[in-house]
């Protein structure tokens, strides 16, 4: 039988460690390289919405330019063209909770600004009639809107 001595125990005790350190820098860098690549995405989300913004921003303050994406009614007025505005913010909100990049408490927050504003505003008026959902908004966007915002504001 073969004796293994007090340095043959160190040195196998020294290539366990070493493995184990690899494998708990493999995990944590697998994890890092998780949440890089969700703060990117994010990242590009956000960007795209701010360009959103841009747009709608000018609609805002040039309704008349919204014939530029839609024929179908040219005399909108200023309200709707913000209302599309807002609606657009209250959508990247929902993307970024869908993300998990809000917290409960930011969540929390929105939702009750978006309750309140469907609730005491026209913008629940506006989603209603004077828009057709299916050509702006995503169907995750209008979901929620139908199911939390509107039901919601009935209560």
């Amino acid at each position: 039988m073969v004796e293994i001595g007090i340095e043959q125990y160190f040195g196998i005790g020294e290539a366990m460690g070493i493995i184990a350190t690899m494998f708990v820098v493999l995990y944590f860098s697998r994890k890092q390289m998780d949440a890089l690549s969700v703060d990117l995405e994010t990242k590009v989300l956000s960007d795209l919405d701010l360009r959103l913004h841009e747009i709608t921003r000018l609609m805002i303050d040039r309704p008349e330019l919204i014939k530029v994406v839609t024929k179908v009614e040219s005399d909108w007025s200023s309200d709707v063209a913000y209302s599309y505005h807002i609606l657009f913010t209250f959508a990247h909100v929902l993307h970024m909770r869908e993300r998990n990049v809000l917290s409960d408490n930011e969540w929390t927050g929105w939702l009750r600004w978006m309750k309140s504003a469907f609730d005491q505003g026209l913008i629940k008026d506006i989603w209603k009639s004077k828009i057709e959902m299916e050509k702006w908004f995503d169907p995750a966007f209008q979901e929620f809107v139908d199911k939390e915002l509107i039901t919601l504001s009935k209560k």
